[in-house]
C-alpha cells in the first residue's frame, strides 16, 4: 500500500476548526436552541448533558483527527492541490458518506427533519472547512 504523505499542522488545525466550528454551530447564537428543540429535550435533560460533556468533547475531537487524517490521505492518494481540490474532496465525502448515512439512520429515528438538517448542514460545513485547510497546507 502506498504511503500518503501528509501535513499533521494542517490534520491538527483541520481538527480544531471542526471542534470550534461545532461550539459555534450549536450555541444559542446560531442552531443550539433549535436543535435542543428537535431533540425534544428539557432543561433538565440539558443540565445532565452537561455532566458527563469533557468526555464527550475528547471523544468527539478525536473523531475530528480522525476524520482529518483520512481526508489528508484521501487527499494525498488522489494527487490533489490546492484549496479548490480540498473543498470538492470534503462535499463529496459529505455527499457520500456523512449525509447519506444521516439521511438512513434519521428515516428510522422518528426525529423531526430539522435535526437532520442541522446536522447535516454542519457535517458540510467542518467538512467543507477540513477539506480546504488541508489543500491550503498541501
Amino acid at each position: 500500500m502506498p504511503m500518503a504523505e501528509v501535513n499533521y499542522l494542517a490534520i491538527l488545525v483541520a481538527a480544531i476548526a471542526a471542534f470550534v466550528l461545532g461550539a459555534v454551530w450549536y450555541s444559542p447564537a446560531l442552531f443550539g436552541r433549535l436543535w435542543l428543540r428537535a431533540q425534544g429535550w428539557t432543561p433538565e435533560r440539558k443540565a445532565q448533558m452537561k455532566e458527563g460533556v469533557g468526555r464527550s468533547y475528547g471523544i468527539s475531537f478525536v473523531c475530528y483527527l480522525v476524520m482529518a487524517s483520512v481526508l489528508a490521505m484521501l487527499f494525498s492518494f488522489a494527487g490533489f492541490l490546492g484549496a479548490a481540490d480540498g473543498l470538492w474532496l470534503g462535499f463529496l465525502c459529505w455527499l457520500g458518506f456523512a449525509a447519506t448515512i444521516g439521511l438512513t439512520r434519521h428515516l428510522f429515528s422518528d426525529r423531526p427533519i430539522s435535526l437532520y438538517l442541522i446536522d447535516g448542514a454542519y457535517q458540510l460545513a467542518y467538512l467543507l472547512a477540513m477539506g480546504g485547510i488541508i489543500g491550503i497546507w498541501r
